[in-house]
């Protein structure tokens, strides 16, 4: 009898590309989450109950969770109205927009801090003409909210702008044919094909919004109990090598953040089941 050969793999080596994917998967993610669990566990549950419901530390919860929700939802209508240009319209310059949406990628984040702070203290260009209005932006939970919305906006429009270009435009010329508006096929055509796109960017908005410390640092003020967020604290408890406290605060962030991730990775996969006819 001919021996079968063997079905060549389509990824050469398969075995050693997934140990060194497993590997550096390990050090780079596992590992440090792992180390937050072990220096927690030192602690007893009373002793980690009070680390984490301090009056201090439950106010920079407040201010975190506020303005990242605040920054992401923000984040996930413009992001929409952003793809929307850069993929239905033809403009001059439309290249040097689409690359500066990667701007606070490519941007330090104290540096991006810094000059958010520059242009929104109430000397600044941007906030003179707010503090006229009564409204201070720097220093504020609104600055705060600026500063993130900074940071998350990429992700939603580098997660929607894929989606809208591989939108077929042959069902709303259809739609537009047999009547209906421009708002109700947006509605009704447009937005159930984008919102899990839309839901990705928010969630990834969402979670780096959560975590972002150099850009929010400088304009928060971080005055205790009214900017002070969350990573700060976690850093003042570092400087005073309260290591398990950290620790254990920096570990309800993390449970908070990939409990958001869960949801919206659920409603994403039941609106994807929808659209896909229960398949």
């Amino acid at each position: 009898m001919k021996k079968r050969k063997k079905a060549k793999r389509v990824i050469p080596y398969f075995g050693l590309s997934m140990g060194v994917t497993i590997s550096m998967l390990s050090v780079i993610v596992l590992i440090p989450l792992a180390s937050l669990v072990i220096y927690t566990a030192q602690m007893s549950w009373q002793d980690i109950w009070e680390a984490i419901t301090r009056s201090r530390v439950m106010a920079s919860y407040r201010i975190s969770f506020l303005t990242a929700l605040t920054a992401s939802a923000i984040n996930a209508v413009m992001g929409v109205i952003l793809a929307w240009v850069l993929v239905r319209y033809k403009f001059p310059f439309k290249r040097v927009l689409d690359g500066m949406i990667e701007l606070p990628f490519a941007l330090p984040t104290a540096v991006a801090g810094i000059a958010l702070t520059s242009l929104t203290a109430d000397t600044g260009i941007i906030g003179s003409f707010f503090s006229k209005l009564g409204i201070s932006i720097a220093y504020t939970p609104i600055g705060i909210t600026a500063a993130l919305v900074f940071i998350g906006i990429p992700f939603v429009v580098r997660a929607v702008q894929p989606v809208l270009e591989k939108l077929d435009p042959v069902y709303e010329e259809a739609a537009g044919v047999m009547g209906a508006s421009r708002v109700r096929i947006f509605w009704k055509i447009i937005f159930p094909e984008i919102l899990p796109a839309v839901l990705t960017g928010f969630g990834l908005a969402f979670g780096r919004c959560l975590g972002e410390y150099g850009s929010v640092v400088f304009i928060a003020g971080n005055k205790p109990f009214e900017t002070e967020i969350t990573p700060l604290v976690i850093m003042s408890e570092l400087q005073e090598f309260d290591y398990a406290s950290a620790t254990a605060i920096a570990l309800v962030m993390l449970v908070a953040s990939f409990l958001v991730l869960f949801l919206v990775n659920l409603v994403q996969a039941r609106n994807t089941k929808i659209l896909t006819g229960g398949r």
